[in-house]
């Protein structure tokens, strides 16, 4: 699956999917879609996958940078279960 890259800090980077056909295909055919039906569905559901995709990276990109608000792994998730060592 192809990716994009985006920098998370001077050493790391995360790789986001930009080609989700299986996962659209899937939801499409769970939803009961075939054929024709399921092609044109397919193709305007994955013309929408890159801007939003596009959108994301570049949210994360201004988070990284300082630029815009972001939430911390506690701040999602808090500390319940959390072994603390």
């Amino acid at each position: 699956m192809l990716g994009k890259h985006i920098p998370v800090s001077e050493n790391k980077q995360i790789s986001i999917p930009v080609d989700f056909a299986e996962e659209i295909l899937s939801d499409l055919i769970s939803q009961g879609f075939s054929g024709n039906e399921l092609l044109q569905k397919f193709k305007e559901t994955r013309r929408k996958i890159r801007p939003a995709v596009e959108s994301l990276l570049e949210e994360a990109q201004a988070a990284v940078n300082g630029k815009s608000p972001y939430f911390t792994y506690k701040d999602v998730f808090g500390t319940e279960g959390v072994d603390k060592k």
